[in-house]
């Protein structure tokens, strides 16, 4: 089948990793189409398809200018934090975030000098890094061109080439790797799991796999691992313990309304009482100019 795209002119002159510990809230590909659109995080699921799956977030989202905008998300969790609900109604549930590559609008664009992507994330279900297509429906059939990204409790660093990323077989439209990379109009995190069941995640970098990528030239070097955070907090009934810490850090408890309600600043391993605190769910943040950490916590 011959599949004839437009592919957008603009040029890219570098793709600039994301770090949620840096409170931004654009993902700066350098593939603006014109509309000043591009990079932001937007959520999505299969309630098109007639699913019920839902995102619970751990504040509400919302800026100025989009009541959807994942901004305050981004502040809480030094990242996108949130759990996914998978619901009935559609026989494989999934949720997720995505960024669009230039835009809005979804115009395909030229991403092979990216060499891949590196993603730094938690989930505690099976879940994909989707590379989407201008015009999926016609170009792939949805069956876009993915890695997978295997379940992990703790900040687990991946560097995947494009040799990982591979379409399913026996549905969708089957398109040559080389053409697909010419035309890519967004990336997802698509996580997926039975229903009835849950799943937290946080995602907290995501970059280009090649190092000193830019417009036609890119550095052979790929990102090499990423050191997976030492800060570890535990829970021992009320007392919240916190070790790994090496310089002076601030270490904060946000309940779900985002509201910071218990704060220090530590130098060493520490302890935090928290009783005074009634039963929930809170956010455990703890911050310094090397370290941005962040996990639920239950308490009881």
């Amino acid at each position: 089948m011959t599949i004839a795209v437009a592919v957008a002119t603009s040029l890219s002159f570098g793709f600039i990793q994301w770090s949620g510990a840096n409170r931004d809230y654009r993902i700066e590909t350098e593939f603006d189409d014109g509309s000043d659109t591009y990079g932001y995080w937007y959520p999505y699921d299969d309630n098109y398809l007639g699913g019920t799956t839902t995102v619970a977030w751990p504040c509400s989202t919302g800026n100025e200018y989009d009541d959807g905008a994942l901004d305050p998300i981004i502040d809480l969790c030094g990242g996108l934090c949130g759990d996914v609900v998978f619901g009935e109604g559609y026989e494989k549930p999934f949720a997720g975030v995505g960024f669009n590559v230039s835009g809005e609008e979804q115009l395909g664009n030229d991403v092979t000098s990216w060499g891949g992507l590196s993603i730094t994330y938690i989930s505690d279900v099976d879940a994909s890094l989707e590379i989407v297509p201008e015009d999926e429906l016609n170009t792939s059939g949805y069956n876009n061109y993915a890695a997978k990204l295997p379940a992990a409790t703790s900040a687990n660093p991946l560097t995947l080439d494009w040799s990982k990323f591979k379409q399913e077989t026996e549905w969708g439209v089957p398109v040559d790797q080389a053409d697909y990379l010419t035309m890519v109009a967004a990336v997802r995190i698509k996580f997926s799991g039975a229903t009835g069941t849950s799943g937290h995640f946080n995602i907290m970098k995501i970059g280009p796999a090649q190092v000193g990528c830019a417009a036609g030239a890119c550095g052979t070097a790929a990102i090499s691992s990423l050191r997976a955070n030492p800060v570890k907090a535990t829970l021992a009934g009320r007392t919240l313990n916190v070790a790994g810490i090496k310089t002076v850090a601030n270490v904060e408890v946000i309940n779900l309304q985002g509201r910071i309600v218990k704060k220090a600043a530590v130098s060493s391993d520490a302890s935090l009482d928290l009783a005074a605190l009634d039963a929930g769910v809170y956010m455990v943040r703890v911050s310094d100019q090397s370290v941005d950490f962040s996990q639920k916590i239950f308490l009881k």
